[in-house]
């Protein structure tokens, strides 16, 4: 499978788990398989969802992926311009740590840091569900660029350094999937590259015998969030079966479907992603006219970040 083949996986992937999960989001274990014995499922809508539609998870990374090729790499202030745009236009959901850091009315390189001081309180899985763009676009600039960017899109909205570690170990992760190569294999290498503070801990939820129930934290929490993701990759065989053991788990089920997808998309490629789920999704932008992204747009943005 090429390269590009599998980027679009990635990015098309994320949206498909976010718009998939959605409906799904704070019900109990079990949720998925009980609407849908057969564990296939189809965009169902709910929850204040239309059928297929994607969350704040992807309608923020494809602002991340817009600023990226309008912008011609990384330019921080720009994507938060964007965030905070979007952000002002009230879409239908946003984190409350999000909403604060981009309304707050600080600066872009001091917001997050300005919440983190405050709250103390900043470890969510906000900068995982909107990293399928960017870690794509900086792919092919090897890992430490890949790594070193994602701590920097982290830090826009997230103050505590844990996120950027796990924001950074994500976007190795699909990287390495990108190349063709296995992200679960990659995990102790990716590890070693994590700040010496935060390794123990991440290696813990990374592990091979790690799951679920292990958590110590609703898995709106980064932790959970990519450990859960992992689980769902390392214990199944295919795109939608990882989607439907992610949404299964209950809780933040689009963040965590979104960050599955990504990587299971990457894994997999996009000829794994039924069209019964890629039909009907779509990917409103408030704060950006009526401009509605459908897969089609989606599967162009990928391409463009290369």
């Amino acid at each position: 499978m090429r390269f590009e083949d599998r980027a679009v996986g990635a990015v098309l992937g994320s949206a498909v788990g976010d718009a998939l999960g959605a409906p799904f989001e704070f019900g109990l274990p079990g949720v998925f398989r009980e609407r849908f014995p057969d564990g296939a499922g189809e965009m169902c809508g709910g929850g204040g969802w239309d059928p297929g539609e994607a969350t704040d998870d992807t309608q923020m990374a494809v602002l991340v992926g817009a600023s990226l090729v309008e912008r011609d790499g990384l330019d921080l202030p720009d994507i938060f311009d964007r965030f905070r745009r979007w952000a002002a236009a009230e879409p239908k959901d946003i984190g409350l740590q999000t909403e604060a850091v981009l309304l707050g009315g600080d600066p872009w390189d001091t917001a997050a840091a300005r919440h983190f001081e405050g709250t103390m309180h900043a470890a969510g899985n906000g900068s995982l569900m909107r990293a399928a763009t960017s870690a794509v676009h900086f792919a092919a600039a090897g890992r430490t660029a890949t790594m070193t960017a994602a701590r920097h899109l982290a830090a826009l909205t997230h103050g505590d350094p844990a996120t950027w570690e796990g924001t950074a170990v994500l976007h190795e992760l699909v990287r390495v999937a990108l190349l063709g190569d296995d992200p679960l294999a990659a995990v102790p290498a990716t590890l070693a590259e994590v700040a010496a503070p935060h390794r123990e801990r991440w290696a813990a939820v990374l592990a091979p015998d790690w799951r679920p129930e292990d958590a110590t934290e609703f898995n709106g929490a980064v932790w959970p969030c990519l450990g859960s993701a992992l689980w769902a990759l390392r214990t199944t065989a295919s795109y939608t079966s990882a989607l439907a053991a992610a949404i299964d788990l209950g809780g933040d089920t689009d963040t965590v479907a979104a960050v599955t997808g990504m990587l299971a998309g990457a894994v997999h490629g996009p000829a794994a992603l039924p069209a019964r789920w890629t039909d009907p999704l779509h990917v409103p932008l408030p704060g950006f006219g009526n401009r509605v992204l459908r897969a089609a747009d989606l599967r162009d943005l990928a391409l463009a970040l290369l």
